[in-house]
């Protein structure tokens, strides 16, 4: 990486103790000059744009007459002058259709209009080469990051009014107790808009006669408006549109080619004392490729290690005789992403125990996935599921009453096993839609173009004394991703193979 000497214009986390950035008259006027002209073509609208497009409108819908401010936020950082990988916030995303090529810094402002909202983006356009930020900026310089588009190319792509980030001075101004903001997206910005809400807060008092009713400065904490516009805006995400359907479906088969990846290599990974991290880079590699990043941090837990539901530290071998977890996911450019899970024989095939488990596992995610249709309610799917791994637990001893008692709401010995739920909404986020209400999300009535997950496991702990000894240390888990059709469901990960004699022959042709 270069160095990143002194900024000109300052940037947050700058070194200039140790400096080394030319700064000299003539070197300013010869480092802005003879550059050709550009001809940056403007592009037309992405194909999400419409799409949302007709997103904002229902959110308008939902709030008349009040300005709503979503940020795309900022960057990160990871270490001194070093920042995460830029992702824009999700309901950013699905409100602009901007993904992994949106800007830091961006803002949506849908203002209130007669006739519902305007909407109009700002973000920080390109400077000029005449400008010491063209060189001197590490954060947004075009020699330290490349250029950046310009107000006219995102307008046309987004299908969007843009304007540059020094505008949004302007909204600050406007800013008004109706306001709502995306808290925790931008906190910087986010505390700009609390300051401005309560300066308008406080002209309203003053400009009060004594007899007129008082005006609150307080937030009422059992109605937080910034808080139901988080949830509404998560709410707005539970039915995927056919663009989001689709990018799901994409999102499905590069994870399934990550998956042939890893399998391929397992003859190189099995005999590295790091095995886990040669396939969690081997997956990460396919996300790359074919897609923006992986969607959640990869979980590559072989052995016992797979006993641990969200082992991400993937510093272990990965053993012949074993199995090896894998639950991963690519996210595209877009950022919606796949989120599948494979349990597979290291060298090859289940023994009788791993069989067994396995099946028990595959037994439940199938009958959860049995239940699926519109119109039951989500909590029906983990119910399902439960019923089998009760029965299951019990059969092998492990539970001290019978399945029914353990299924009873004051029991649930067997959920010892599998302490997680067997479903989750996915999309943009790996678990989407997560600021939902209870009621539209655990409690809610399934819908046609709802997508989530069915995903149960079992897993017995090395040092489990309720567990029969020939069990302790196995985990496993079978996890697909789902969509709600009109009259039941679709196993979007159903070509990633599944049973276990699927996944032995799977194996044996990708490692022969």
């Amino acid at each position: 990486m270069a160095s990143t000497d002194t900024v000109i214009t300052p940037v947050p986390r700058s070194n200039e103790n140790r400096s080394t950035t030319p700064n000299s008259d003539v070197f300013k006027s010869y480092i802005s000059s003879q550059w050709a002209d550009r001809t940056d073509a403007v592009p037309t609208a992405r194909e999400q744009a419409p799409f949302a497009a007709a997103r904002r409108a229902r959110l308008s819908a939902l709030y008349p007459g009040q300005r709503l401010v979503v940020p795309a936020g900022r960057l990160k950082q990871r270490s001194n002058d070093t920042d995460y990988a830029f992702r824009a916030h999700s309901a950013f995303a699905h409100l602009t259709g901007w993904g992994a090529d949106a800007e830091p810094g961006a803002v949506l402002v849908l203002e209130p209009t007669a006739a519902g909202h305007e909407a109009t983006l700002y973000f920080r356009e390109a400077a000029g080469r005449d400008s010491d930020e063209f060189y001197a900026n590490a954060e947004i310089g075009e020699f330290w990051i490349g250029p950046r588009p310009s107000i006219e190319q995102v307008s046309a792509d987004l299908g969007l009014a843009v304007r540059g980030i020094a505008e949004l001075e302007s909204v600050l101004r406007s800013v008004d107790s109706e306001t709502l903001v995306v808290r925790g997206a931008d906190p910087e910005f986010t505390e700009e808009v609390d300051e401005a809400r309560l300066r308008f807060a406080a002209d309203k008092v003053l400009s009060m006669n004594a007899s007129d009713s008082p005006f609150s400065l307080e937030v009422n904490a059992e109605h937080d408006p910034d808080k139901q516009l988080a949830r509404d805006l998560s709410e707005l995400r539970l039915v995927k549109d056919s663009y989001e359907i689709e990018q799901m479906r994409l999102a499905v088969a590069a994870t399934g080619r990550g998956f042939d990846d890893v399998i391929s290599d397992l003859p190189r990974s099995s005999t590295h004392q790091r095995g886990e991290r040669l396939v969690e880079g081997v997956f990460n590699t396919r996300a790359r490729v074919d897609g923006n990043a992986v969607g959640y941090d990869t979980i590559a837990a072989s052995g016992p290690h797979a006993c641990i539901l969200h082992w991400t530290r993937n510093d272990g071998p990965v053993v012949p005789g074993d199995m090896i977890l894998l639950d991963a996911g690519v996210e595209l450019d877009s950022y919606y992403t796949a989120d599948i899970t494979r349990t597979l024989p290291v060298n090859g095939s289940f023994s009788e125990v791993q069989r067994r488990v396995y099946d028990a596992v595959l037994e439940a995610a199938d009958a959860a996935f049995a239940v699926v249709r519109p119109g039951i309610v989500f909590r029906e799917v983990h119910a399902a599921a439960m019923a089998v791994i009760a029965r299951r637990t019990a059969e092998w001893g492990m539970l001290p009453v019978t399945a029914e008692e353990a299924l009873q709401p004051e029991n649930g010995h067997h959920r010892r096993y599998m302490v997680h739920g067997t479903s989750h909404h996915l999309g943009l986020d790996v678990h989407d839609c997560a600021q939902a209400r209870r009621e539209m999300y655990m409690d809610g009535v399934i819908e046609a173009g709802m997508v989530f997950t069915i995903e149960p496991g079992l897993y017995f702990q090395s040092d489990d004394l309720t567990v029969p000894a020939e069990y302790r240390g196995i985990g496993v888990r079978i996890e697909d991703d789902i969509v709600v059709t009109a009259d039941g469901a679709e196993n979007l990960s159903a070509a990633i193979p599944r049973t276990a004699a699927d996944v032995e022959t799977w194996i044996a042709t990708l490692t022969s």
